[in-house]
C-alpha cells in the first residue's frame, strides 16, 4: 500500500515530466508526442518509473533509447521545477507503456 507522501510524489514527477515532455517534444524528441501515463516511486523515494506513451513516431524503440540518453538532461529539468517540494530527486527509470495499443488491439478484434 502506498503512503500518502509517495501518492503525492507520483503525481508531482507525472506532472512536471508530462510539462518537460511536452515542451522538449519539437526540438529534442523529432515532434513525438510523448504521455506520462503512470509514475511509480518505491518506498524509499530513491527510485522512480515512469511510463510512457508514444505517439506520432514510427519506431517506439528508439524513442525510448533517446530519452534514456537524455536522461541526465531530463533529470536536471525535473530537479529545478521540483526543487522547492524534493530534496533527493530520483533516479528515473523509463518504460514504454503499451497498453493503448493493447486496448486498440483488442477492440480491433472484438469488432470482427
Amino acid at each position: 500500500m502506498d503512503s500518502t507522501r509517495q501518492n503525492k510524489i507520483e503525481r508531482l514527477i507525472q506532472k512536471d515530466m508530462g510539462e518537460i515532455f511536452r515542451v522538449n517534444s519539437r526540438t529534442l524528441f523529432d515532434g513525438a508526442m510523448i504521455t506520462v501515463t503512470r509514475v511509480n516511486v518505491t518506498k524509499d523515494l530513491s527510485h522512480a518509473r515512469i511510463y510512457l506513451s508514444l505517439f506520432a513516431t514510427k519506431d517506439p524503440k528508439a524513442l525510448i533509447t533517446k530519452i534514456k540518453a537524455l536522461s541526465k538532461e531530463i533529470k536536471r529539468e525535473l530537479a529545478a521545477k521540483v526543487k522547492n517540494q524534493l530534496r533527493v530527486i530520483p533516479e528515473l527509470e523509463y518504460i514504454h507503456d503499451d497498453s493503448l495499443d493493447y486496448i486498440e488491439n483488442i477492440d480491433k478484434l472484438l469488432k470482427q
